[in-house]
């Protein structure tokens, strides 16, 4: 794969306008055309599944075309300069085309990734009562065993070390009960260091893109990143058994249902073996999973395109809050995964507003969208999602005791919902 080298970024304006080439997946250029065509159009055919050799990845069973995507660099730092800006409409086009980007990793990320990945398989690998005795009865984070997520009613045969805020048990907010908030159970010291390198770079990364979001979106500084102070970031770290010729519905096996996340931005890392699926925006298909849940959307119809495990970057989709803030400009990205022959390790991070926030749609830019009216309640994030969690761990030991401590009615409470964005 051939990224663009760091001297190629930030591009004079001049050139952007010119020839705005990016390097792909596939090594192909992307054409100035390509670049800025509408996000609602659909792209030209790909080859078919058994000419395309990106496709030699994908999970036995599904039929999809396959994505073709720009790799990004980010510089060291955004100082809203005028490569910083093309870069942010860069990106916004990217998202409203694709509906998920790439971002090339630097050589600290690709340690940390390699880190990561490493800590993740020799936690797997261990015998499963060493990794049920790693959860918590206050906070989602920890062991989640393949076949306890439910998506749509449907048991998801991925296997799961969630990791949310770590906070101790002295600590107001988790001595108060609020929903979803206690210590992380790391199973040992050398997995916690590990993973909280790699998460913190993902933090810095997330910031960065949010930055560049509201250049590209021409918002106010702040506008999204005000939202991020003390965020409910989070991580998944993920393993696939292997399936072989088992994908499909239910007790047949699939590693996650189709759904869409939850916050503002999903960053996340896969190994070589492949099975992420994402459906591209489309102007028919309407969905809003704060509201009502997307789980299941278009599960199986033939709109999927399969993004191939490339070496070295990684891959950036939005979430709901997104999709709310901008009123549909940019959507949330449908997703689904499918296991493969071998197994497969991934590692995904949430780069989430705080618990506390109370989100509203943004005031003008978006492609010229419409004033916020002052009367729009908002979405409060900690609400949503506790109502996610909820949801997807029905039997799981911190739902029942947010139940029947009725922790849930806390989340009305003022002190959970203190944060609206502060704009420069």
């Amino acid at each position: 794969m051939g990224l663009l080298s760091r001297t190629l970024w930030p591009l004079r304006q001049s050139a952007i306008k010119t020839k705005f080439h990016m390097s792909t997946a596939a090594g192909v250029a992307t054409s100035p055309a390509q670049a800025t065509s509408h996000p609602r159009t659909s792209p030209p055919s790909p080859s078919p599944n058994t000419l395309n050799p990106l496709s030699k990845t994908m999970p036995p069973g599904f039929k999809a075309s396959v994505a073709h995507l720009p790799t990004f660099p980010l510089p060291p730092t955004i100082t809203s300069s005028a490569s910083d800006h093309a870069l942010g409409n860069a990106l916004v086009d990217a998202w409203r085309r694709d509906g998920i980007i790439q971002i090339a990793m630097d050589s600290t990320q690709r340690q940390l990734w390699a880190d990561a990945k490493a800590a993740s398989r020799a936690f797997f690998g261990r015998p499963h009562a060493e990794k049920a005795a790693c959860v918590d009865s206050q906070s989602y984070a920890g062991y989640i065993a393949s076949g306890e997520e439910i998506t749509d009613g449907i048991v998801d045969y991925s296997e799961i070390f969630t990791i949310t805020k770590d906070l101790g048990v002295e600590d107001p907010r988790v001595r108060a009960g609020w929903p979803g908030h206690g210590p992380c159970p790391w199973p040992d010291a050398g997995m916690k260091g590990v993973m909280k390198r790699f998460e913190g770079r993902m933090g810095e990364e997330g910031e960065k893109l949010l930055t560049l979001a509201e250049l590209g979106l021409g918002v106010p500084e702040g506008a999204l990143t005000g939202y991020t102070r003390d965020g409910w970031h989070h991580t998944r770290v993920l393993r696939f058994p292997p399936r072989n010729a088992t994908n499909g519905k239910g007790k047949k096996g699939r590693g996650i249902g189709s759904h869409t996340d939850y916050g503002l931005l999903v960053i996340a890392a896969q190994d070589e073996v492949g099975g992420l699926f994402i459906r591209r925006p489309n102007q028919d298909e309407k969905f809003a999973n704060w509201e009502k849940s997307a789980a299941g959307l278009n599960e199986d119809d033939d709109s999927w395109v399969y993004v191939p495990p490339v070496d070295g970057v990684h891959t950036v989709i939005l979430g709901d809050m997104m999709q709310y803030l901008t009123r549909n400009y940019l959507t949330a990205t449908p997703h689904k995964v499918g296991l493969n022959k071998r197994e497969r390790f991934a590692i995904a991070y949430f780069h989430e507003p705080s618990f506390q926030a109370v989100l509203k749609p943004l005031e003008g830019g978006c492609g010229g969208m419409a004033q916020q009216s002052a009367d729009i309640e908002g979405v409060h994030y900690g609400t949503h999602i506790t109502n996610m969690f909820m949801r997807n761990y029905p039997d799981r030991i911190t739902t029942r005791r947010l139940v029947a401590e009725n922790r849930y009615s806390l989340l009305k409470r003022p002190e959970l919902r203190t944060m609206c964005a502060t704009t420069a």
